[in-house]
Formats: structure tokens, C-alpha cells, sequence
């Protein structure tokens, strides 16, 4: 067991060595110069978390983008004369000469799989604590691993229940959470995320994949954005809770949720919005379409709008209504490869490259979170115009938002049904000044109107048609017994490409595996791989409303159509 365990430690711990430390730092400096021309934070939030760590000890959970993320992090932390993190790594990263140079620099790494190894168990826990008691920073993303959409990833809970679990052991009088969001105006890595996401497999991480990273390096990608959340106090949090189990080592405790939730919000607040994920967002709109610098502009307009009115966090001044900006952010995603340029009589045109939807999907998908509300309360205008209510119309239309929320709650993280209900009250008041004379009047469509021009379909129209294929193949086996996932993840890609061909599916960011998964989580989520007495009509159902959410987005582009015709 002794033995075991000290095999644990050696294989577990970071052996900090400061030479290490300073050739680690002097290297990512000189990739960061070499691969993006600014990094951007602001010092005096450096300052207020130095000050903060004299008392507590600092989580750092970054969002995790690209394979940058945590040299970014280090360097900041370092020009800034923050200590170094502990930062927990996979084992996957522990290849020679790697392994044993950055566990200098300050990475511990933990196994993927280690549920019924109670010795190792113990041997992280204590480690957890020695590091709290110590006051030692620590570092890890709650995404798990790098986000292949753009959009923040669920939170996994295993090294924050045992940061929260020694907390409650008393190892430490408090915790502080430090959200970070790690925002790039394009990354290295979006070609693959979007291979991934049409069917190809990983790449390992090994020392070819490496040495090949580092040669792809270009100074290319534009300006590099961290930003930090609000911190987040453990003993506080935990302190509002109640039903925390009496057991600190409880696995269970229902209290880790929703403190992961809370730091996957505060990342989400303070994102930036970068002109590259607009530009990308009006490319979209228009699908395989052509434009023109001014035509994108046009397209831009309701997004810039909601920007400055809800003064949303910017990467930068943006400038997006000037044809000079919009025209230098196309070209830097030409010089990308994710963007074509033609340049003809009557000047240039753009348009998403042929296989590049996904990748430039996956820049909208960075600052998306900020348009859903708005975009379901589209959704759910037309679809009371088109096929009527009961009752109170202002009730009517916060049901169908929930409704609506309930299908896309594996994609985004919604508040509380009651803040929620809220939020959409918010979104009709702010565009509406009618809107208490409207809602006495019943008056739907008018209400509708007052959201010209609508952004829904290309915000949530590419996830619909992504379920809507998943809906359908679940339908056409919906009479077999021992339906489950991994019988359907064969059938999505291929359908959706067919879909795609016969114009079912219009987006080309629709046929992407990370929506097709998200889809079947919801799908199980409402045991439609269950058999039981209502299977059948279950799982029809489920296709069908599917498939009418994708028609309300039709809608909604037929009467932006008749509007601008």
C-alpha cells in the first residue's frame, strides 16, 4: 500500500524548479509574439487578485479554447509577479520530454479513469490539501477539455468537489474561484475542431503532434483577450446553500453544481465580443452566399445594435459600422483560410469557404450565449402567430420560451425558470414600447414586428436542424426495443449530409458530431431510449416537435423576406 501510494505521489505531484519556470515563460513569450500581435488584460485586475491571494488561496479555471489557454495564463500570471499555479493537466500531456519539463513548470497530472483506485483517490485528496493549506494557487479547465463549437462545454466536477471537500475538511478558511476567459480573435486550432466535428478523428497528443503545432504557428491570428470574472467565494457560496449534505466527503453534494454552473456563467459574462465571431455570425446568415463589404455591413447592423444596448464586453472598440474594419476582418479570415475572396468588376466578394462552415460556426458559437434569450423569444412570437394560444398572451409566450428552453438546455446555460421568465420580460419590454397596449390587444404579430430584423435563424436555426436529423432517425426506429445512442451516432452524419443535399437542412453548420451529441443527450434526458407503454408516441412526438421548431425558423425568414421585399 506504502508503496503504491508513494508511486501515486511521484506520478501525481508538479516539482516547481524556477529556471524551468523562466525558459518555460521566455518560450511561450516567443510563440505568443510569433502567432498574434497583442495580448490584452487589464494590470489592475492583477493587482486586486495578487491582494486577494495574500489571504486565500486562488482556482483559476480558464475556458479552454486552444492548445494556448494555459501558456497565456502562465505568462500573464508571470509578467504580472503572480506565483506560478499548480495546474492539473491530463496524463495524455505526460509524454517524454514534455511530461517531465512542464511538471517543472507547475503541472500535476491526474488519470482520466480512476473511480475504483481508492489508493489513488487518497492520494490526490491529501495532495489537494496540502496544496489549500499552503496557499498554493491551483489551475484547471472546468470544460474538461477544449471546446470543438466555441461554446462553452458542460463543467465536469471532479477536481472542484475535491477543492469544495478539503475546503469543508477545513484545510483552508475559504477558497476563491478566479473565472477566466481566454478569448482569441482566430486560433490555430479551428481546422481541426471542424474535421472532428464532420467525422474525423482526434489527432494524439504526442511529440510529432508538438513539433507540428509549433511549425503551424503563423503571426496570423490576430489579438489574444483575458478577462477576468467576478471571484468567487467557496465559504460564501456554500454559506446559501441549503442542502449541503453533513458529510464533507460526500460524493454527492448537490453543491458542486451549481457552483460550477455559477463559474460557467460568470466565464460566459465576460467573454468578449471580438469583429471576428461578427463577421462570422453575418457570414452565416447568409450561408454559401456571397457579399459584398457593404452587404455585411447591413447584416451586421442588428448585432452591432444589441452590442452597444446592452453594453456587452468587447475585445475592442468596435467599429464594425465602418466598411474599413469589416473589410480588414474579412481579410484576415481569407489570409485564415476559413474565408474566399473574389474580387471582381464591381469589387470584392465573401463568402465562408467550401468545408469552412464549421469553422467559422465555431466563432459565432464563442459570443452565441449572448443572443439566445432574444432568439427564443422570437421563436417563441411565431410560433404563437402561426398556430395560436390560450389563455393570457404574455403568459402564453413565457411558456413557449420554456418550452423552448427546455429543448436547448444541453447547449446553453439558462437561470432559474423565475430569472429566466424574467429575462424574457426583458427581451419583449426592450423592444416593444407598446408592448402593455399589444399584450391587452392579443396582438401577437405586432408584438412579433418589433423584432425586425430577426436574428434567430441564424443563431438557433443551425442546433434545430441538428436535432431535427436526430428527432428523425430516432422516429424511423422508434418502434425497435433497445434503442439507445450508440445505435443513432452512426446514422446522424450520414443523414445530415443527405438532408443537406435534398435541402432539408439549409445550414451547413447543422451536420456537426457536437450538436448531434448534444441532441441525444436531451433525447435521453426525456427516456426516449426507454421502452415502455408510450415509447412509440414518445419518441415520435419528440420529432415532431423538432421538426416544427425548424419550420417556425422558416417563418420567421419568409417574414423577414416579405419585410425587406
Amino acid at each position: 500500500m506504502a508503496l503504491r501510494t508513494r508511486r501515486y505521489v511521484g506520478e501525481i505531484a508538479a516539482k516547481h524548479s524556477p529556471f524551468v519556470i523562466d525558459l518555460v515563460t521566455g518560450a511561450i513569450r516567443w510563440l505568443i509574439k510569433r502567432a498574434y500581435t497583442d495580448l490584452n488584460y487589464d494590470e489592475e485586475e492583477l493587482a486586486a487578485l495578487y491582494e486577494l491571494s495574500q489571504n486565500h488561496p486562488l482556482v483559476f479555471l480558464p475556458s479552454h479554447k486552444s492548445n494556448f489557454d494555459h501558456l497565456v495564463l502562465q505568462y500573464v500570471l508571470y509578467k504580472e509577479g503572480l506565483p506560478p499555479n499548480h495546474t492539473a493537466g491530463g496524463i495524455n500531456m505526460n509524454f517524454f520530454p514534455v511530461g517531465p519539463f512542464i511538471r517543472r513548470s507547475g503541472v500535476f497530472f491526474i488519470r482520466r479513469e480512476f473511480r475504483d483506485n481508492e489508493s489513488y483517490k487518497f492520494v490526490l485528496r491529501r495532495y489537494v490539501d496540502y496544496l489549500l493549506e499552503k496557499r498554493f494557487p491551483m489551475e484547471w479547465y472546468i470544460e474538461g477539455g477544449r471546446s470543438r463549437s466555441g461554446k462553452l462545454r458542460p463543467p465536469r466536477y471532479g477536481m472542484l468537489a475535491y477543492v469544495v471537500d478539503s475546503f469543508l475538511r477545513g484545510s483552508s478558511e475559504d477558497v476563491v474561484l478566479i473565472p477566466v476567459s481566454i478569448a482569441y480573435d482566430q486560433i490555430q486550432d479551428v481546422g481541426s475542431y471542424a474535421a472532428e466535428q464532420s467525422g474525423e478523428a482526434k489527432e494524439s497528443e504526442s511529440l510529432k503532434w508538438l513539433v507540428s503545432t509549433v511549425r503551424g504557428v503563423r503571426n496570423r491570428y490576430g489579438g489574444i483577450h483575458v478577462r477576468f470574472g467576478a471571484p468567487l467565494s467557496v465559504k460564501a457560496f456554500l454559506a446559501l446553500q441549503d442542502d449541503m449534505p453533513d458529510d464533507p466527503d460526500d460524493t454527492r453534494n448537490p453543491a458542486i453544481p451549481k457552483l460550477a454552473f455559477e463559474v460557467a456563467v460568470r466565464l460566459n459574462e465576460v467573454t468578449p465580443v471580438t469583429p471576428t465571431s461578427l463577421v462570422a455570425l453575418a457570414l452565416l446568415s447568409a450561408d454559401s452566399r456571397s457579399l459584398t463589404v457593404a452587404e455585411t455591413a447591413r447584416l451586421l447592423e442588428p448585432y452591432l445594435d444589441f452590442v452597444a444596448r446592452r453594453d456587452l464586453p468587447m475585445s475592442e472598440k468596435l467599429h464594425l459600422d465602418q466598411t474599413d474594419q469589416i473589410a480588414a476582418t474579412l481579410d484576415e479570415m481569407v489570409a485564415a483560410g476559413v474565408v474566399e475572396r473574389f474580387d471582381g468588376a464591381s469589387g470584392a466578394l465573401y463568402r465562408i469557404r467550401d468545408k469552412q462552415h464549421l469553422a467559422a460556426a465555431y466563432y459565432r458559437n464563442t459570443i452565441i450565449h449572448f443572443f439566445v434569450n432574444r432568439s427564443i423569444t422570437e421563436m417563441a412570437l411565431v410560433h404563437i402567430v402561426e398556430d395560436g394560444y390560450e389563455g393570457k398572451l404574455r403568459r402564453a409566450i413565457l411558456n413557449e420560451a420554456l418550452r423552448i428552453r427546455d429543448m436547448l438546455k444541453f447547449e446553453f446555460f439558462f437561470s432559474n425558470t423565475d430569472d429566466f421568465e424574467q429575462e424574457i420580460r426583458d427581451e419583449l419590454a426592450d423592444h416593444d414600447p407598446e408592448l402593455r397596449q399589444h399584450l391587452k390587444d392579443g396582438d401577437a404579430a405586432a408584438i412579433l414586428a418589433r423584432f425586425q430584423p430577426f436574428i434567430s435563424d441564424a443563431i438557433l436555426r443551425p442546433f434545430f436542424e441538428a436535432y431535427r436529423v436526430i428527432g428523425d432517425i430516432i422516429e424511423q426506429h422508434a418502434y425497435e426495443s433497445g434503442l439507445d445512442k450508440d445505435g443513432i451516432r452512426p446514422e446522424a452524419l450520414d443523414l445530415g449530409r443527405q438532408y443537406l443535399l435534398q435541402g432539408l437542412v439549409d445550414k451547413k453548420a447543422s451536420v456537426s458530431k457536437v450538436l448531434f451529441e448534444s441532441a441525444l443527450s436531451l433525447a435521453d434526458n426525456r427516456g426516449l431510449f426507454n421502452d415502455g407503454p408510450t415509447s412509440i408516441a414518445d419518441r415520435e412526438a419528440f420529432a415532431a416537435e423538432l421538426r416544427d421548431a425548424v419550420e417556425h425558423l422558416k417563418a420567421l425568414t419568409r417574414l423577414s423576406d416579405v419585410s425587406s421585399g
